[in-house]
């Protein structure tokens, strides 16, 4: 901001005396600096609390998983299944055709309705779905696929 100053040779001239216009250069206007530290400051409060929270994630709720009956039914698909079409039914191989009526007598009088199912890894999918449809149409109303962990064996 320029400062003005008055000029002139004497005290009795007062009102005469001339005006004159000073450019200090000594003095730095601070004023558009602060104004642009305020604009910064305003800026950062506001975005520092979204670059610490992070992304909204809608966690999944899991509550303690329930333990295994005793008495779990187990159907094993193997390999050869595309070959004789038949799986194994706890230790008993029998034909997938029948598969349906010996899983009825299976669970018949039994509250939990759930069967595991495993298959070996080269069993194909359209295979797999064929028992997990027998066993549908059975009245079987879970079937679980057995896996291994993959350092298990």
């Amino acid at each position: 901001m320029p400062k003005v100053q008055a000029t002139g040779g004497g005290g009795g001239r007062g009102r005469r005396g001339r005006m004159v216009a000073a450019t200090a250069l000594a003095e730095i206007n601070v004023v558009p600096l602060v104004d642009v530290m305020l604009v910064l400051l305003i800026i950062f409060m506001v975005a520092a609390p979204m670059m610490t929270r992070g992304l909204d994630v809608n966690l999944p709720v899991a509550q303690r998983s329930q333990t295994l009956s005793n008495e779990r039914v187990f159907v094993t698909i193997p390999l050869s299944f595309g070959k004789d079409r038949r799986v194994q039914l706890d230790e008993e191989f029998i034909r997938v055709d029948v598969l349906g009526e010996r899983m009825r007598q299976t669970l018949q009088g039994k509250s939990d309705k759930s069967v595991y199912l495993r298959a070996d890894g080269a069993v194909t999918v359209q295979e797999t779905m064929t028992v997990m449809d027998a066993l549908k149409s059975a009245g079987v109303e879970k079937v679980g696929l057995v896996s291994r962990l993959p350092g298990e064996r």
